[in-house]
């Protein structure tokens, strides 16, 4: 009797045995609406092995059915997945995974026309503002630079404006503030008055309408006027201004 029951504990005990679960090697891949896969981690959280996909989300593992895999990365949301039968007899199993998106909140967009620079302290009140041109030139002019000649002079003038003199620099910087004004002026007009108008209006042909603006800019009584925006008093100058323009470019027909 006793054999007996010693025979039941062991045929059971190496049917126990003989059930154990054995890991298999599997291969999965994984999903997700990105091109670059490659760098993914994937741990089998009861073993502890590890794996990481390739470029295209390839990866193998060892495990057997009912092993948990986390797979996890920096622009993923991590994923777990447990292991079915169906995985480890099939050749490839799949594993979608999220992207981490970085969603902004709405952003409105509003307008303060009363802060500005002077406002918040950051420059005095009527302070005057400077074009890129005309900070050049008032540099080049400066006499509290930091170097001086009052060796030669007796005095503490400033040695830049007169290097600057001489070497041509400063006569150079008012041509480009000039060139600077006068393409400011061209945008002015450009805003105020359309193709339609220079044609039809003014009757200059449409080839010369260009070099009509540049015309008018170069005159000193038109540019003053312009300044003031006074678009009565613009339009009026301009059409006396066409009609000069057109006897230039318009020869006059000998009788």
């Amino acid at each position: 009797m006793i054999r007996l029951i010693c025979f039941i504990i062991f045929w059971c005990t190496t049917q126990l045995f003989s059930q154990e679960k054995v890991a298999v090697e599997c291969h999965g891949k994984v999903t997700a609406d990105m091109t670059n896969l490659e760098g993914i981690y994937v741990i089998n959280l009861k073993t502890e092995n590890a794996s990481i996909t390739d470029k295209e989300g390839y990866f193998s593992i060892k495990g057997v059915a009912g092993d948990t895999l986390l797979l996890s990365a920096v622009q993923f949301k991590s994923t777990k997945f447990v292991l079915t039968p169906e995985n480890l007899q099939i050749n490839l199993f799949f594993v979608k995974m999220r992207p981490i998106m970085n969603e902004l909140k709405e952003v409105i967009v509003r307008r303060y026309p009363n802060i500005s620079a002077e406002a918040l302290g950051i420059i005095p009140y009527g302070q005057k503002k400077y074009t890129p041109a005309e900070r050049k030139l008032a540099t080049a002019t400066d006499l509290n630079a930091h170097g001086n000649i009052g060796g030669l002079t007796g005095g503490s003038i400033s040695a830049d404006p007169f290097l600057n003199f001489l070497s041509g620099r400063t006569a150079m910087l008012k041509k480009e503030l000039e060139v600077e004004k006068k393409e400011t002026f061209i945008v002015q007009l450009e805003s105020l008055f359309d193709q339609h108008h220079y044609v039809n209006i003014l009757h200059i042909p449409a080839i010369y309408v260009k070099g009509f603006q540049y015309f008018a800019v170069e005159n000193p009584k038109f540019t003053r006027v312009l300044e003031t925006k006074n678009r009565t008093s613009i339009e009026f100058l301009l059409g006396e201004l066409a009609t000069q323009y057109l006897e230039i470019i318009v020869p006059k027909k000998e009788n």
